[in-house]
């Protein structure tokens, strides 16, 4: 099938950060994402939920660019972005930590943190390497060691600030949390929330723990492609809860 890519039209939401409109992507012939409405707004942290399989990761990455989607538009701080490559797009403020973290495995810790760096539009402002090590103390006394020894929770904080070192205006992360031990969950749901406040940074979460999606301002409930349901965080219901999030 020929793409059909629709033509750049305003976002109906006032200054969002992120605008989807209309999102149709497919793997080969199978189509994944169905007809996909979404908007953040600057300083906003939504949580997309949804049971495996339903086009949640698919979603992060059309954002980031990498899958094209054949119809429909996404809009970036106002402007289309849906024919920029993913580094430009990067170089726009989009921060994207994938589900399994990729880190470098040679590399150390501070090195990781370095490349992070490639990303920011401008070289202002100074490092944010302080930052980071204020943010995840636990590395700091891990800065000399490979990248690969590093524990699951530990390798999480890392590609978080890797991602962080760019200074994305909006920050998306794909699982954060899965595989990793109950306290390292806690310290980076609060890592999250405080740079949220500290720099107004938004954020698209994919996420399964009940308790971090709790710390979304908005949840947006996929199912077969498609988002099926929406609203704040403080209205889940428990219907919602179980057909959505693997608890």
């Amino acid at each position: 099938m020929v793409s059909t890519l629709t033509t750049p039209q305003t976002p109906a939401t006032a200054n969002p950060m992120l605008h989807l409109q209309g999102l149709d992507v497919y793997y080969g012939e199978s189509h994944i994402l169905r007809q996909v409405d979404l908007t953040i707004l600057p300083g906003q942290m939504v949580c997309l939920i949804g049971r495996n399989g339903v086009g949640k990761t698919t979603l992060l990455k059309s954002v980031m660019g990498l899958l094209q989607p054949r119809q429909g538009n996404i809009f970036y701080q106002g402007q289309s972005i849906v024919r920029r490559s993913p580094d430009q797009r990067a170089k726009l403020g989009i921060g994207y930590v994938p589900q399994g973290r990729e880190i470098i495995p040679r590399l150390t810790v501070q090195e990781n943190l370095q490349l992070g760096r490639e990303a920011q539009r401008e070289r202002k402002g100074g490092d944010r390497f302080d930052e980071m090590m204020d943010l995840f103390p636990a590395l700091k006394d891990l800065l000399q060691r490979m990248g690969g020894d590093l524990s699951g929770g530990q390798q999480q904080q890392l590609a978080i600030a890797r991602a962080l070192m760019g200074r994305p205006s909006l920050l998306m992360l794909d699982e954060p949390t899965e595989g990793i031990q109950p306290s390292i969950i806690l310290e980076i749901e609060a890592a999250v929330r405080r740079t949220i406040e500290t720099t107004g940074i938004s954020v698209l979460l994919v996420e399964q723990h009940l308790h971090f999606v709790q710390q979304a301002d908005r949840y947006y409930a996929m199912q077969r492609g498609g988002i099926v349901a929406s609203g704040s965080t403080e209205e889940l219901s428990q219907d919602i809860i179980q057909e959505f999030l693997s608890v």
